[in-house]
């Protein structure tokens, strides 16, 4: 007699050739040493890991023109691992950027050379003040393909500053105002570093070219003063890449963390620890730059150098795709049931929406691409998963806006009850018209799952049209399609939504 459980049950593996290809870059910066593994080559890049050490490695160069040397041998040893979780994940290429610290600092060349030796198989490049504002432009620009303004990168030892004009890149100048640099120049205290921000800025008078257009911020001090900003003023969204502040918050904001002692930042929510020491400079030079360059308003951007090398890896055909139909289209391909699917619904609720502008037409196309990623998940929790899947979707080029209209019509698509405590976290970020054709679309889209099971074959013997003050749902006899209790039901909701009475027409085969 065999004991059943005593079988070995078959080994199941997925070859690594089944897998997307993965990237790794390492961002060897003046204060931190950060491992970034990409996935795929998406026009919305996939971190699947991430890691940084802080190390201070620019710490004391101001004073010494060194390297901090109790930060080599740890950073050697940082460095060593990255290499192994990067071998090991399978990525390839793998490289390390080197940044302001070790390009300015007299024993750079020699611990480069220590790397080197270690790492034989990883090139390191050192970049050049003017590479690295190209490399973080190319980010931001992933993320904010029509950014207009200016560019600012703080480091721990430089600042990169770009001029925006439209996606398009102008002039750029590299500063040591980096947080560690600017506080090592300033002997520790944010007062003195006023005078020499002010001096090195002034040289740039291109930042004049700033006044009333954009102030795009990339760096981990000023992620730091939007995360402190975000906690303080209950924001619905803890999500810093594309969270925006009017000047006159953003001023207020430096000019209160510059002031304030490091028991006082210890004391403000959402101040990180480990930022307490950058915050202050990172804040006085905030406020110059909204002096010089007469911004409107401050955007965060989590993309910054990693990115824009990623970036370089792209096709020109995916890097040349719009952010938002690539992240519904991203998406649908990881949860959804038919690709085919989505030009179905977009083109079956088009006549509910005309005069739409093309922007909106494009949200509605992203949200008819995931109107069916829950589809996998349990029947009682689709709503909820699905909207935080959308609400916070990795997708570099989705503002928040988005995230919220998106979010809110994939949960009514899975008729989530309109009080839903869950639906709290969208509807403070979009205003009475966008909310109400967010309800519209989600209705819509539920109607049309109901009608066709997600299937466009069936949605095919089915047509949506709106005539002036009143809606028309026609179905084709014979198509497998019926107005049963459902159906009308959905319909009346819809055509509530739409504040017009609704009809139902069947139509010989």
């Amino acid at each position: 007699m065999v004991n059943d459980f005593s079988l070995t049950p078959p080994r199941i593996s997925r070859r690594r050739a089944d897998r997307p290809r993965r990237f790794g870059v390492v961002d060897l910066g003046s204060n931190s040493v950060r491992l970034v593994i990409f996935e795929g080559l998406s026009r919305n890049p996939l971190p699947i890991f991430n890691e940084k050490a802080v190390l201070g490695l620019g710490r004391g160069l101001q004073q010494t023109g060194r390297l901090n040397a109790e930060a080599i041998e740890p950073a050697l040893t940082v460095l060593g691992r990255y290499a192994a979780v990067a071998h090991a994940m399978g990525a390839d290429p793998v490289e390390i950027l080197a940044t302001a610290a070790t390009r300015d600092a007299e024993n750079g060349p020699d611990f480069i050379a220590a790397i080197n030796r270690r790492l034989p198989d990883i090139p390191i490049h050192v970049l050049s003040g003017s590479e690295e504002g190209a490399l973080s432009a190319e980010g931001v620009l992933l993320g904010f393909p029509g950014a207009d303004g200016v560019l600012g990168d703080m480091g721990g030892g430089s600042l990169e500053l770009v001029e925006l004009d439209q996606g398009r890149m102008g002039q750029a100048a590299s500063l040591p105002l980096g947080a560690l640099r600017l506080a090592d120049r300033a002997n520790g205290d944010p007062s003195r570093a006023r005078a020499i921000v002010e001096a090195d800025l002034a040289r740039l008078s291109w930042l004049k070219r700033g006044e009333g257009r954009d102030l795009y911020l990339v760096g981990g001090a000023w992620r730091a003063l939007a995360r402190m900003h975000i906690a303080q003023t209950s924001y619905p969204l803890s999500i810093v890449h594309h969270y925006v502040l009017k000047r006159e918050e953003a001023r207020d904001l430096a000019g209160v963390v510059a002031q304030a002692t490091r028991k006082t930042l210890e004391k403000l929510p959402g101040a990180p620890a480990k930022r307490l020491g950058d915050m202050p400079f990172a804040a006085v030079v905030l406020r110059r730059l909204l002096r010089v360059t007469g911004a409107r308003r401050v955007v965060f951007s989590a993309n910054g150098l990693r990115e824009g090398w990623y970036a370089r890896l792209l096709p020109p055909e995916v890097r040349g795709e719009d952010p938002l139909r690539a992240a519904g289209q991203d998406l649908a391909l990881r949860y959804g049931r038919d690709p085919e699917l989505a030009p179905a619904l977009f083109a079956w609720t088009a006549s509910l929406f005309e005069g739409e502008t093309p922007d909106a037409a494009l949200l509605r196309e992203a949200a008819c691409s995931i109107a069916d990623i829950g589809s996998h998940d349990h029947p009682d929790y689709r709503a909820e998963q699905s909207f935080y899947r959308v609400l916070r979707q990795p997708g570099v080029g989705v503002d928040h806006h988005q995230r919220a209209f998106l979010a809110l019509v994939a949960a009514l698509r899975y008729e989530a009850d309109a009080d839903a405590p869950f639906l709290a976290a969208a509807r403070p970020l979009l205003d009475p018209l966008a909310l109400r054709q967010a309800e519209a679309l989600g209705a819509a889209l539920r109607l049309a799952f109901t009608l066709s099971g997600g299937t466009p074959a069936l949605l095919a013997g089915t047509a949506l049209r709106r005539f002036g003050g009143e809606l028309r749902l026609r179905l084709v006899e014979g198509s497998g399609v019926f107005a049963g209790e459902s159906v009308q039901r959905r319909l009346d909701a819809l055509a509530n939504a739409l504040g017009v009475p609704a009809t139902v027409e069947v139509a010989g085969a």
